[in-house]
């Protein structure tokens, strides 16, 4: 047989060809090495057969064993295929039903003996019960059977098939360069056989020691990876600046609130950074309203009272705005510039003389030039991709670097996306908060709803309303923000309702947060444009149409744009929730307000690939490791990583090479 090399296409497996490549395209399965490392999602434990007797409506899964008995085919009037078959075994008979497959007319045969999974269900047409078919097979020696998310075109038993003769003929694909000391050290089995178990075990126990073993490796090798760089970037000579203490402590004197417990620690980990003459890379998280912007300040201060500029650099010019308006009070006397696109249309600001630097991406324009740069402050960092937060920092010579995010992160998901950071939390709100409120609104109750938002406006209070986009969509039957608003205006006739999204000018939403802020407009609807940092204090109502239709993390943070003030404040779920899922996120906003606890939850919920609403172009590629079910080995794996570093430095620099090279060429 013909040595296949690693790069080869799947097309040339026997038994595949150019028409089922395609479909395993669809799969992310372009090589035979592809296909080897795909692996199943679960497993079928074919010593469990059941009488067909004992079959009951309710059931999620079945596995019989019986005869086939009778066999027809039918046409839907959309031209879908339906074969039905009879099946007996001992004790009873059975009809099961495979939806288009119709080759499955020239397999099947009255007498023949099958192997059948599937769901017990009622059959609304001709009654009775029936199975709808999930898999199927000959009878087979193996008690488990491997499970493989599939596509259409493409079955379990084809893929198992193609999976077994892979195995047999090209297992040398199979690339085990991990040290046997690490090997003896972390108990681990050797690769070839590990990937084999995985995809033909013998039993749960190998399973479990097949999936330890490719799981721990590949949290080992990316921590590896982070802490290496952590590493390399910790060597390297940044920006040490001195910490005037009095000036610091006098400017905190003068605020009209004390910080917290939780907010003096982080400042003395940014202080103990910024004194040191590596280059700060540190994570700042905290909870909507935790008070993370007098930080980012305070560390300004630092930068700028050592004759450096300081860069704050926000995901919308709404937070831009926000924040040049809040350092201008909080910093005055120092010279402070404002940039967004907005901005540089009108003139090209000199940034030479500023001290403080807010914008949005326009920063990273090659326009602005910043010639000392010493400290970047990120703001909802992961709104940004990494080339972007990178150039804001090149414009520096290797600038002291401050990320912020209010989205609260798992620690597992830190661990993976921010393991090259160091991390701070703020993990208190400030004195005197009051908790909001939250409360699930179903259609029935909406009008009631109405009439105690019109209370709170008589009281002088103000109100956000969002929804989830800007046009009726006649894909999603959702509440537009723009018909919404016209809605509104007219059940709330003696008040102003105004509107902002993201489709408007930068000066348009400028006027309507400005109407806002001043009480012109007592009821503001919008889509999530509003999401971060939006501050008025006099809001105390957040209305979110659609509730089921966001993520957690998103509805905590459209929660915390209201109980900013010193009254009550409430947060109203308008929902008709039909999934189990869409009614556990209501549940968790009802039942916790800490935002990285309902995280956590998000997380278990979505996954990671969706946290942030989007798919998240920073998290790694894991072929068998899950964060969420994986988290114990994820952190074994980063304290082995971090020990393997420490204890031998060349052969982890080397190993990690290796492996880099590797995933490179795949």
């Amino acid at each position: 047989m013909v040595k296949m090399s690693k790069k080869m296409p799947i097309q040339y497996l026997k038994g595949v060809g150019p028409k089922l490549a395609k479909i395993f395209a669809k799969i992310d399965v372009f090589t035979v090495e592809d296909l080897l490392y795909y692996f199943p999602r679960e497993y079928e434990d074919r010593s469990k057969i059941m009488p067909i007797r004992q079959i009951s409506i309710g059931l999620d899964k079945v596995l019989i064993i019986g005869q086939i008995d009778h066999i027809e085919l039918k046409q839907t009037r959309n031209r879908l295929s339906i074969i039905k078959i009879i099946m007996s075994d001992n004790s009873g008979q059975i009809k099961a039903v495979f939806f288009n497959q119709p080759f499955l007319m020239n397999v099947f045969r009255p007498g023949m003996k099958i192997l059948l999974s599937g769901r017990p269900e009622v059959d609304l047409y001709e009654g009775g019960m029936q199975i709808i078919a999930k898999d199927w097979d000959f009878e087979t020696t193996l008690s488990i059977i491997p499970v493989y998310s599939l596509t259409d075109g493409l079955y379990p038993k084809k893929i198992r098939n193609l999976m077994f003769f892979a195995l047999e003929n090209y297992s040398d694909l199979i690339i085990d360069n991990f040290p046997d000391s690490l090997k003896s050290k972390h108990d681990l089995i050797s690769k070839a056989p590990a990937v084999k178990s995985l995809h033909f075990p013998e039993n749960f126990t190998q399973i479990e020691k097949a999936r330890y073993r490719i799981v721990f490796e590949e949290f080992f090798i990316f921590q590896m990876g982070l802490n290496l760089n952590k590493k390399i970037t910790a060597a390297e000579k940044g920006i040490a600046l001195k910490i005037p203490e009095k000036l610091v402590s006098s400017f905190m004197a003068n605020l009209p609130f004390s910080l917290t417990t939780s907010q003096k620690k982080v400042f003395d980990e940014i202080k103990i950074d910024l004194a040191n003459d590596y280059s700060m890379n540190r994570l700042l998280q905290g909870d909507v309203g935790s008070g993370k912007t007098i930080i980012a300040v305070l560390s300004a201060l630092i930068a700028i009272n050592n004759g450096y500029q300081a860069a704050v650099m926000a995901p919308t010019e709404i937070l831009a705005n926000q924040h040049f308006e809040k350092m201008s009070k909080l910093l005055p006397g120092y010279k402070i510039r404002l940039i967004t696109s907005a901005s540089l249309k009108q003139s090209c600001l000199p940034v030479a003389g500023a001290d403080l630097l807010i914008g949005t991406h326009a920063l990273i324009e090659e326009k602005i030039k910043i010639k000392k740069l010493g400290l970047v402050i990120i703001d909802e960092q992961h709104r940004f991709g990494v080339d972007q937060r990178a150039k804001l920092s090149e414009k520096g010579y290797r600038p002291n670097i401050l990320y912020m995010s209010a989205t609260p992160i798992p620690r597992s998901l830190a661990l993976i996306l921010y393991g090259d950071l160091e991390r701070s939390e703020i993990d208190e709100m400030p004195v005197g908060r009051i908790p909001i409120k939250t409360c699930f609104v179903s259609e029935a109750k909406r009008k009631s709803s109405y009439e105690f938002m019109k209370k709170k406006i008589k009281e002088g209070r103000q109100i956000f309303v969002v929804c989830p986009l800007v046009e009726e969509s006649e894909v999603l039957d959702l509440k537009a923000a723009i018909d919404e608003a016209k809605l509104l205006q007219n059940i709330f006739s003696e008040y102003k309702v105004g509107l902002i999204h993201g489709r408007m000018k930068s000066q348009e939403k400028e006027k309507v947060m400005e109407e806002f802020k001043n009480n012109i407009i007592q009821l503001l609807v919008s889509t999530t444009v509003i999401e971060v940092g939006i501050d008025i204090p006099n809001a105390s109502i957040m209305v979110i149409e659609h509730a089921e239709r966001f993520g957690l993390s998103q509805l905590h943070q459209l929660r915390g744009r209201v109980g900013r003030g010193d009254s009550e404040s409430y947060c109203f779920l308008m929902s008709e929730p039909k999934t189990k899922e869409a009614k556990a996120r209501i549940k968790a906003m009802i039942d916790h307000i800490d935002g990285f606890k309902i995280a956590e939850i998000d997380l278990k919920l979505r996954g990671p690939g969706d946290f942030f609403g989007t798919k998240q172009s920073g998290l790694p590629e894991f072929k068998l490791a899950d964060i969420i079910k994986d988290e114990k080995i994820l952190r074994y794996a980063r304290s082995a990583a971090e020990q393997f570093i420490l204890e031998d430095f060349k052969n982890a620099s080397d190993l990690w090479e290796s492996q880099r090279k590797a995933i490179k060429s795949s």
